[in-house]
């Protein structure tokens, strides 16, 4: 059986949480490094529905936002139905200044991918406004 689209060691991580319902210890990896491999195993949570495995991914990624990674994470919780993990994204990008989302590297990635997005980004500002 040949698998398509997915890294020898996103696969490898898949089959240990299948047979372990675990994900391994990553703190060895360097950080840039651990998430782009969590990224991965949400893709392939999602391609083989495999909730709880999305959930932990959705989880470690939302703890992981910076002004660097979240255009990009935001793309792929978009693209994956991952609502927490969006909401968090969001939530954090109301935190920021604008123009530090317009300078980060995935912000012309979002545009292009996902452009509704800004419509869920300004409808939640204007919610958190109007709260205050």
């Amino acid at each position: 059986m040949t698998i398509e689209d997915m890294q020898p060691a996103v696969f490898r991580v898949l089959l240990q949480f299948i047979y372990t319902d675990s994900l391994p210890d990553m703190k060895d990896l360097v950080e840039d490094v651990n998430c782009e491999m969590i990224r991965h195993l949400l893709v392939a949570a999602d391609r083989y529905a495999m909730e709880r495995m999305k959930l932990m991914c959705e989880s470690i990624l939302s703890k992981r936002i910076d002004v660097h990674s979240v255009a990009t994470t935001l793309a792929l919780a978009d693209q994956h139905h991952c609502e927490k993990l969006k909401d968090a994204c969001i939530g954090f990008i109301n935190s920021l200044d604008k123009m530090d989302l317009v300078a980060s590297n995935g912000y012309e990635h979002l545009k292009r991918a996902c452009p509704a997005i800004f419509m869920d980004i300004w409808e939640k500002e204007a919610k958190s406004r109007r709260m205050v």
